[in-house]
């Protein structure tokens, strides 16, 4: 079998921010944009994830997932640039995209991540919802949500009953087939801060043991990460990757972005990570390459 390569990046943050209008500066949003004027604008970068992107599409990935993030606090002026960014990284048979916590910042907008990105959210039955599941050559895509409005100062993710149930079924069914599951969601699996982590996480991990999937692929951390969790048939990477976006800064790394080669083979499914960052000159190069599977 030719192998499939699968590229995942998360978080771009999409910068500059626009101005917001003085009625969205209220609540959570007033202390995002805080952050923003003061820390975040000066490693969050237009000309970083341009790079970042270029090498992508040099690569010519057979696919490419974003797990969210795409906006920083969901103010109706995001939205229309971001999806124009999206566009410009592939189109919606190519992308896959799910939200994260700062697409669903608040409740007033909570609603515009699904009708702005919809056709690089659609499952192949074209739903839009979670979990969606889309097919692309030997890979069973399985996206889920964790982006829920929260508290300031928090940035947790939950997945809810209903998206549980509802992701056993789809596990169930894929039982049956010789497909490579890959897993997207923006939250890790498992996190050691209260105010960041998934809710519901040992709710998911428990189902992942009694169903598995090959990978799984996150972002929220900004950090690469390779954590190992149990399923029926041994042990699933979960990988996740710096903001898209980003110049280093304390002990967060440079942009980087994977890439996954996958194939079949006499004894299963080899599955190989290559890691590509961001260097000096707005350069990216390859600094990691490693098997998961």
């Amino acid at each position: 079998m030719t192998s499939f390569t699968l590229a995942h990046l998360s978080d771009p943050h999409l910068p500059p921010l626009p101005k917001p209008r003085l009625v969205e500066l209220a609540g959570k949003r007033v202390l995002g944009y805080v952050n923003w004027t003061r820390n975040r604008h000066k490693y969050q970068r237009r000309e970083v994830l341009d790079a970042l992107v270029a090498d992508v599409r040099a690569q010519a990935p057979d696919h490419i997932a974003v797990t969210g993030d795409l906006v920083n606090l969901a103010m109706e002026a995001e939205f229309a640039p971001a999806r124009a960014w999206l566009d410009g990284v592939g189109p919606p048979d190519r992308v896959t995209t799910i939200p994260g916590n700062h697409d669903a910042y608040v409740r007033a907008t909570f609603h515009r991540f699904g009708e702005t990105f919809a056709p690089y959210l659609a499952g192949d039955d074209g739903s839009i919802g979670f979990p969606s599941l889309r097919r692309r050559g030997p890979l069973a895509l399985i996206s889920l949500s964790t982006a829920v409005p929260t508290l300031p100062l928090m940035a947790t993710g939950t997945l809810g009953r209903d998206q549980l149930a509802a992701l056993e079924r789809v596990l169930e069914r894929l039982a049956t087939e010789d497909v490579f599951r890959v897993l997207l969601v923006h939250h890790p699996l498992k996190s050691k801060a209260r105010q960041k982590r998934m809710t519901d996480s040992a709710d998911l991990l428990a189902l992942l043991k009694r169903h598995g999937v090959e990978l799984v692929l996150h972002g929220h951390d900004h950090i690469h990460s390779t954590m190992w969790f149990e399923g029926p048939n041994g042990n699933i990477p979960a990988i996740g990757v710096p903001s898209a976006s980003a110049l280093a800064h304390g002990h967060y790394p440079a942009a980087a972005y994977n890439l996954f080669s996958i194939e079949k083979d006499n004894t299963g499914w080899r599955c190989e990570q290559t890691v590509r960052a961001l260097g000096s000159g707005f350069q990216i190069g390859q600094i990691k390459q490693v098997r998961l599977v």
